[in-house]
């Protein structure tokens, strides 16, 4: 919102400096944007008269004058037809800025000829886009100031544009009427009052006007009234001032004055051609395929259920967004109809969104403005149109009525206190609200018809404080409300987060934080990529699904920097995945990926490929960072992903898994371009049990002061046994003594014969009672010997 600083004193009645509004309307809330001052960029430039002037010697359309200034003559080189001798002109000397032309003028030579300074147009320092010659002043003196000039003869050139930028719930303030009531109400003017008169009609109105039955929603009010034997001339100059200096451009005297009437007091109208319109205006609802050309010059096919103002002929005007063409005034208008109505704000909207046509109409309708003001406006538009144009007009026409959006609030006098933390004293709020336009009976205060925003009692509390200033509140320090230091605010889940991050970097990982956005292809791997979980408006194509698990975006990251060259790669991320797309399904997960060998290369050949085991350390390391059991099942059946025989779900019993381990299946790593064996494992932090004790300490440290014993044996069984089977057996052989039992060794081949293999483990027993002796453990061997022979049919190796 653009006005200049005479537009708002026709309205407020103020000695206030350009300073002290800006500052006030940014405090009110009407941030300040802009300001342009034309007096300040034109503060250097002084009055000057040529005294003689002769053509330059080296230049047809050069001439070097001697021109009178404040520090005496200077010989100024010109190129501008009109300069001669005698005249008065305005000059900028060496050292001043030139803001039209972005110049800072120096001492120079033209044609090998001194410039001393520069004599200017009315275009070089940006009053107008003249620039056929020099200016030429009726009067001035030498020396003078020419912005002091400008301000005695000529104001409009050096009046100040503010700019102000609206919120939506402030639609009063897109009148240049309401900013000075704002202003007003702060103190910084007094509201200056206009005297309201009826015009009296001449004759009755040839042009009807009708609202169909089902448009009365959109259109409540719609009302005017012809004017003819109009003179459709220029507007005055003073009213071209004002709309050149908001960025407008003047067209016409009839134009201009809807346009001063939707700026000054936010109530925009229009004018339509009688001579034009075939019988009368109708407003109703579009049939659809409709289609009218606009004052835009642009075509538009109207929609069904749209607004529109029709005659005999069909759509002549988009309802409070823009004219038609067909019947808009021009210079040959003589009779016009001024229609001035009001619309309902969100059908204005959806319009004008769906025909992508901005217009000043359009912008103040679907903001709100004031239904009270709809037939007053159409009389302060008529007599401005008389006054500038001439005519006579004629009764008014109304269809509808104006709509009461009349309400009260109470005024609570403690709520500001309570509310905002401000002392203001109840005399004040109610002077406050009086001055904004509110009628306070008792208690309750009556909203004025231009402020829609104002909906209850905090609104009023609003009002009061922004006109007294939120500068003025105080910082005051609470009372602490709970003695101590405070609980801790993180979930359990954000605990293990944080615990699986700090593991994971510890191990070496660098974290990885990828899009929940995957595509089809990568997801329908990993069992998604179905309807359920696509986006209904994805960023790309390439992000057209919710992600079913936090390995494809790992692979793609891998496949990434495998291009570029990097082939050893330990990445991880943490974060959730999709099952579904209804709230609630997903899961939170932690996926690490290796790729590659396990360091650089060296002399001693220690560098090696990375294996299912290492990525089973790094899985069993991240468990245990955020609090799994130490004894855990591991268990095969993995998803489609997984290699078949090379990975392992990690179980407490075999449908509570809390992750899983191993080698990704070739097929996958083919489909995502990935080099070389990768190993991966993904753990589900909230499948972890909590433990039952919440609190911090620790059980106490046992030591055992009884040596341990430990004893190897080798067995022959089936290649096709699992390791973890005959662990599990001899585990299982005297669970109280029995520590541990370690596999580290498997042969294959030799004498074993077609089929078998030898598994070697390390049993480790720990007594807790008395040091064992050899007939001890010759029994507990015994026992382990039986129980493996069982569970896998296996035998002792001789």
């Amino acid at each position: 919102m653009k006005f200049t600083l005479s537009w708002l004193k026709d309205h407020l009645d103020t000695q206030a400096s350009l300073d002290e509004i800006v500052y006030a309307l940014t405090d009110l809330g009407l941030e300040v944007e802009e300001v342009t001052n034309p007096a300040a960029r034109l503060a250097d430039f002084t009055i000057g008269k040529v005294m003689y002037a002769e053509k330059h010697p080296e230049a047809d359309r050069l001439k070097i004058c001697k021109v009178a200034t404040d520090e005496g003559e200077l010989q100024i080189v010109c190129g501008a037809p009109n300069a001669r001798e005698g005249i008065t002109v305005v000059v900028a000397k060496p050292g001043v800025y030139v803001p039209g032309i972005d110049i800072t003028i120096g001492v120079g030579k033209i044609r090998g000829i001194e410039s001393f300074g520069m004599m200017a147009s009315e275009r070089e320092m940006e009053l107008s886009d003249e620039h056929n010659g020099i200016i030429e002043l009726p009067s001035g003196e030498v020396g003078e100031r020419f912005v002091d000039w400008l301000m005695e003869n000529d104001p409009a050139k050096v009046d100040p544009v503010i700019e102000i930028a609206i919120t939506p719930n402030r639609p009063d303030a897109l009148g240049v009427q309401g900013i000075a009531r704002d202003l007003a109400a702060r103190g910084v003017g007094a509201l200056k009052s206009r005297d309201y008169a009826p015009v009296p009609g001449d004759f009755p109105c040839p042009v009807p006007v009708t609202i169909e039955a089902d448009t009365l929603d959109g259109c409540p009010l719609f009302s005017g009234r012809v004017i003819r034997g109009v003179k459709n001339g220029p507007s005055p100059q003073w009213l071209q001032d004002l709309l050149r200096a908001i960025g407008l451009r003047p067209i016409s005297a009839l134009v201009d004055i809807t346009n001063y009437f939707t700026f000054d007091r936010n109530r925009p109208l229009h004018v339509f051609d009688a001579g034009k319109v075939a019988g009368g205006l109708r407003v109703h609802r579009a049939m659809g395929g409709e289609t009218l050309t606009a004052l835009d010059e642009k075509a538009y096919t109207i929609a069904k259920g749209m607004m529109v103002i029709s005659d005999d002929n069909g759509p002549e005007s988009i309802a409070g967004i823009m004219g038609g063409q067909e019947t808009g005034v021009t210079e040959d208008t003589v009779d016009v109809f001024l229609e001035s109505a009001f619309w309902d704000h969100v059908q204005i909207a959806l319009t004008g969104r769906a025909l992508k046509i901005n217009s000043d109409a359009r912008y103040r309708f679907e903001r709100g403005i004031d239904p009270q003001f709809t037939l007053e406006g159409l009389e302060l538009a008529t007599q401005m149109i008389l006054d500038l144009c001439g005519g006579e007009a004629s009764d008014v026409v109304i269809a509808g009525a104006v709509p009461d959006h009349s309400r009260a609030y109470k005024l609570d006098a403690e709520r500001v206190q309570s509310l905002v933390g401000m002392r203001i004293p109840e005399s004040e709020q109610r002077q406050t609200l009086t001055r904004l336009g509110f009628r306070l009976e008792g208690n309750m205060a009556h909203v004025p018809s231009w402020r829609p925003d104002v909906q209850g009692e905090a609104d009023l509390v609003e009002e009061v404080a922004r006109v007294a200033s939120l500068t003025q509140l105080q910082g005051r320090p609470l009372p602490r409300l709970t003695p101590g230091v405070p609980r801790p605010v993180m979930t359990p889940t954000q605990r293990r987060h944080q615990a699986a991050r700090r593991s994971c970097a510890a191990l070496g990982y660098n974290e990885c934080v990828t899009y929940s956005f995957i595509d089809q292809a990568s997801a329908a791997l990993f069992g998604g990529g179905d309807d359920a979980s696509m986006l209904e408006n994805p960023i790309s194509s390439e992000m057209s699904h919710m992600r079913p698990d936090l390995l494809p975006g790992l692979l793609l990251a891998a496949a990434r920097n495998q291009a570029r060259g990097f082939m050893d790669l330990a990445l991880f991320e943490v974060g959730p995945a999709f099952h579904g797309g209804e709230p609630g399904q997903q899961r939170s997960m932690v996926s690490g990926l290796l790729i590659g060998r396990n360091g650089p290369k060296d002399v001693q050949g220690a560098a090696r490929a990375v294996d299912v085991f290492d990525i089973k350390a790094d899985a069993e390391a991240v468990l245990a960072a955020i609090g799994a059991p130490a004894k855990v099942q591991i268990l095969r059946n993995g998803r489609e992903w997984w290699h078949p025989g090379r990975h392992g779900q990690i179980c407490l019993g075999p449908k509570k898994v809390l992750g899983i381990f191993g080698e990704l299946h070739p097929k996958v790593l083919a489909a995502m371009d990935i080099k070389g064996p990768a190993m991966a494992f993904s753990i589900w932090p909230d499948e972890v049990p909590l433990p039952r004790k919440s609190g911090a300490t620790r059980p106490a440290l046992v030591l055992r002061d009884l040596q341990a014993v430990e004893r190897d044996f080798a067995f022959v069984v089936d290649a096709r046994v699992e390791a973890l089977t005959l662990v599990n057996a001899a585990s299982g052989a005297d669970k109280a003594l029995i520590e541990s039992v370690r596999v580290f060794d498997e042969y294959i081949g030799g004498n074993l014969g077609e089929g078998k293999k030898s598994l070697a483990v390390t049993v480790r027993m720990q007594p807790t009672r008395e040091t064992l002796k050899e007939s001890d453990i010759e029994a507990v061997s015994a026992k382990i010997v039986d129980k493996v022979a069982k569970a896998t049919g296996g035998e002792l190796r001789g």
